[in-house]
Formats: C-alpha cells, structure tokens, sequence
C-alpha cells in the first residue's frame, strides 16, 4: 500500500501563480493544494492535513497576513509551516508582519525556482520524518497490544497449571521439572513486563510508573522485599537499619518493584559472603534510602548504568534479565518526584568501606501523579 501523499497548500489569486508552484511541486508523493483565495483555503484546511503552506501576501478579501493569522489561532494548523510570496515592493516592515505572523520564510517575485524548490524540499522531509516517526509510535502501540494479552495471558496459564499439578503431584523428579517450568515461565513474564515499561516511557514520557497515589510507608515496603528476598537467598544477609518511619505518598506497586529491583541487584552483584545494608534517612524535604553492598562496578560502566537494555554489564547476571531493571526504577523514582543514583568504588562516601552505594530520593509529601 503505498503511503498517503504529503499535502501541500498554496495560495493565489492568480492562476498562473499557481500553475507555476504547481508544476514545480511535481513529483511523486506530493499533493499541491490550490487554492484562489484565503477563503478557499481556508476551506481545504478543514478536510486536509498539509505539510507546508505557501500564501501570496496581496490578494483580495483576505490577504496573506490575516489568512496566516487565523491559521495560528487554530489548533489544527497552528503548527504548520508557512512561506510568503509576495510582488510587493522589499519594505523591512513588511518583512517583519510576515515573521510576526509565524511565517518560517519571505520570499519576492519573482522566485528563483531553484531556491523555492530546495527550501520546499526541506519541508517536505522534515514532514516525511515526522510521519515515519508517527507509523513508529504505531507500530510500538501495537507491540504492547501484543505483549500485554497475546503473551502475557498464555504465561499465566502456564504458571497456573504448574502450580495446580504441583499440588498434586508427589514425584520429586516431576516436581523438580515443575518448579524449573514455573520459575522459567515467571521469568518470562517480569520480563514482558519490563518491556511494557520500557515502551510505555518511550511512548508516554514514563507515563505509568506512577499509576496511584497512597500514604504508605518507605520501610514496609523494603522490609517486605527483604522478607521475599531471604526466602530465595538464605546465604546472603540483607540488613534494615533502625530509623525514623518512612511515611510518603506514592504508588506502593510501583514502589515496591523499585526496592524489589534494587536490593535484588545489590544481591546479585555483591561479594558473597558480605551483608548489604540498607538505611532510611532524611534530608530536607526528601527521605534518602541508601543500599550499600561490597560489589564494585567499574567507572566506565557507571555512565551507562540507567540506559536500557545496558544494565549493569555483567553478562553472567544478564543472562536472566533484560537490563532494564535499573532504567525502570529510576523511571518510578522520578515519576514521584525523586530520584536514583549510584556511586561505586572511589566515587563512595570518604571513609567507607569500597563498594557500591545506591541512594533513592523520594519526597516526604505527596506529588501529582504523572
């Protein structure tokens, strides 16, 4: 199917004006507008999209500058780019009206058809990148279609079923093979919807990682990420400092998956045998969590820590993720007006022990959802 053509409006009261910009706009993909009057065009502007507008300044009824007015004051075509042509004598004051009215361009009859062409030409790429970019955003809305049911539904059925025969059967073999298919299938499914979060944010400017608003408190939340943490890393000690409360407003969803992202980073990427310890503190306005574990990153990563698809570097730990971990729980953090950062090695608190510290700010009173 071959795309729609890009529209462009011209504006004249004489015809062979128009004759003329017409045949210079010949080519394939564009579609001239022409238009005897501002009224005319005003009336094609209703039914048609254009990519680029040119308007002779002197014609009857409604010149150049009050056609160029009325379509800035209008939502439809108030982006639009417009060129003036004009016979008129080089008045500077002229000229200004001209840009005053949102025009990008002034030109004089009569035209060097050369210079027209290339300055049209630049339009109509400019509008060609922007559809492309449009057909883009498309295409991303129906990937999370296809991610949000057409995957993530057949997944839940499979950890459903292997839980039900994981109640039934008594086999340590066969449970053995169940447990691996729903930890795989669990697997699969976070990361589905990393990348529903992903492309959210690509699309919505991180619309979602905020999706309610509750009085919650910071250490339940951390405290319960601990709790699920232990359960599946007996070996490694996580530590909770004692502190003040940590009563916020804020998604708790959200939150939740932020701590559960970062602490499990912190255990994955420490040194075994080493605790990670974990402080809710206060500085002005903000509540500041730090995360401090004994695993090191090296400077160069730092820098690309929060990219997508980068994560932390480590390949081995990659292997069962995506990379996005990080990206998303700094999306959460700033979507509720704070933010996270990470500091390693010599970049640490003077003093400290070497390692990686990961510092969460989080407002003490509520934000707007965003």
């Amino acid at each position: 199917m071959n795309p729609e053509p890009i529209k462009v409006l011209m504006v004249d009261d004489t015809p062979e004006n128009l004759v003329a910009l017409e045949a210079l706009l010949r080519r394939d993909g564009v579609q001239p507008l022409l238009a005897h009057s501002g009224a005319e065009a005003l009336e094609l502007l209703l039914v048609h999209e254009v990519a680029l507008a040119l308007l002779d300044v002197q014609m009857p009824e409604m010149d150049g500058f009050e056609l160029a007015e009325l379509m800035r004051g209008a939502e439809r075509t108030k982006h639009v780019p417009i060129i003036f042509v004009t016979a008129g004598a080089r008045d500077p004051k002229r000229v200004f009206k001209g840009y005053d009215t949102g025009a990008v361009d002034f030109l004089f009859k009569p035209v060097d058809p050369h210079i027209l062409k290339s300055k049209i030409g630049v339009f109509l790429e400019l509008a060609d990148q922007r559809r492309q970019v449009t057909q883009a955003l498309r295409i991303n809305e129906m990937f999370v279609g296809i991610l949000g049911h057409d995957l993530r539904n057949p997944l839940g059925a499979v950890v459903a079923g292997a839980e039900l025969l994981t109640a039934q059967l008594t086999d340590e073999k066969q449970l053995r093979t169940l447990s691996r298919m729903s930890a795989a299938a669990t697997r699969m499914s976070s990361m589905i919807e990393q990348l529903l979060d992903l492309t959210r944010a690509r699309l919505g400017g991180g619309l979602g990682f905020m999706r309610e608003r509750k009085r919650l408190d910071i250490r339940e939340l951390i405290q319960r990420t601990i709790d699920e943490l232990r359960a599946s890393h007996p070996g490694r000690e996580i530590v909770l400092e004692p502190g003040s409360d940590g009563i916020t407003h804020g998604d708790p969803e959200r939150l939740l998956q932020l701590f559960s992202n970062l602490i499990a980073n912190a255990v994955a990427h420490g040194t075994p045998g080493t605790s990670i310890v974990i402080n809710v503190g206060g500085r002005g306005q903000d509540f500041v969590i730090d995360l401090r574990n004994h695993g090191v990153i090296p400077p160069a990563r730092l820098k690309t820590l929060f990219e997508p698809f980068r994560g932390t570097g480590h390949d081995a730990v990659r292997s069962s993720g995506l990379g996005l971990g990080l990206f998303i729980s700094q999306q959460i953090a700033r979507a509720h007006g704070g933010d996270v950062t990470i500091a390693s090695d010599a970049t640490c608190r003077p003093g400290a022990t070497p390692g990686t510290v990961v510092t969460v700010r989080l407002p003490r009173t509520a934000e707007t959802i965003r």
